[in-house]
């Protein structure tokens, strides 16, 4: 990694640098102002009939973490689950019975799997093609929720493994993946992300607390550069998924939290996928030495949400 690298990963975006590769990125992003579907628009049939045809090993493949129950330093609000059914000595009596449960959870913390909708990022009190922030309401959105993808997505995946191309098991908390290494990976993995793909980008952060144990994520993760996003603009990327929070933090865009979920799902409508885990289908495609797949993602249908819990299916 050389210096001029470096100080890419490093460099952190004025206000006005910000708030320019805003414009020009929602500029790219003009479909019309009944548009609701975002860059799932790159998502033709002809795209998915083409992608079912990366299907060779008959081999699938879960993306996502087990969603955890006990309190940890990235995770202090897990998911509450509790049995409601078949408990104590009633199972023993003789006749039916049915063993129940239920759970409820932050569908947006730092954890587990899931997707956002369009309708989670408000920039400026204004959605995904400048919808109004008024549409948000305490009973859920009028539009732009999760449910615009009731029927599913389903594409072309390609994964691009940056701790890989670097020689290592995973990044930093705090390294920022740039758009040149987005294209070192392409080029080092012999694969060309295309419009209408479904992108992965891992930085290793499930390995890493895997092996190191939980951190406090929220304050220090791997995530992508919020100038990468050119290249995923540049690309038609339809949806973007990190093994991370997308985001990389300490965030690398002053007065932005969050930059890279304001690019991609506010300026640029692309459903975000945060903290999936592909040490499984990274394995996968080492020994294969093919980077793409067919994969299929399922949220619930939850109307008028700004995500869900999800588990994508990779299947090579």
């Amino acid at each position: 990694m050389n210096e001029d690298s470096n100080a890419e990963r490093a460099q952190r975006l004025s206000r006005n640098e910000f708030a320019a590769l805003f414009r020009r990125l929602k500029s790219t992003a003009d479909r019309g102002a009944a548009d609701r579907m975002g860059a799932l628009n790159f998502l033709t049939a002809a795209r998915v009939t083409s992608a079912a045809r990366e299907v060779r090993l008959g081999r699938s493949v879960s993306l996502a973490r087990p969603i955890e129950t006990e309190p940890t330093a990235d995770d202090p609000e897990p998911a509450r689950y509790e049995m409601t059914g078949a408990l104590a000595a009633h199972h023993l009596e003789r006749g039916l019975d049915f063993a129940t449960d239920r759970f409820a959870m932050n569908v947006h913390g730092d954890a587990d799997s899931h997707i956002d909708a369009l309708r989670h990022v408000v920039f400026d009190s204004k959605l995904y093609n400048d919808v109004p922030v008024d549409d948000v309401t305490p009973r859920g959105a009028i539009s732009l929720s999760i449910d615009v993808i009731q029927d599913g997505i389903v594409g072309r995946g390609v994964l691009l493994d940056i701790p890989r191309l670097h020689g290592r098991p995973w990044l930093e908390p705090g390294e920022g993946v740039t758009g040149e290494d987005l294209r070192a990976a392409e080029a080092a993995q012999q694969v060309r992300v295309g419009q209408g793909d479904v992108l992965f980008v891992r930085v290793g952060h499930s390995r890493r607390r895997q092996e190191l144990g939980p951190w406090d994520v929220a304050h220090a993760r791997a995530g992508l550069h919020p100038a990468a996003l050119e290249f995923v603009a540049e690309r038609g990327v339809a949806v973007l998924g990190s093994d991370s929070n997308n985001d990389v933090a300490p965030s690398r865009a002053e007065g932005v939290g969050f930059p890279v979920h304001v690019l991609a799902v506010n300026a640029l409508g692309i459903h975000l996928l945060d903290y999936l885990q592909f040490e499984s289908l990274a394995r996968v495609c080492e020994q294969e030495q093919r980077w793409t797949f067919f994969v299929v993602i399922a949220p619930l249908r939850l109307p008028g949400a700004t995500g869900s819990p999800v588990n994508p299916i990779a299947i090579l």
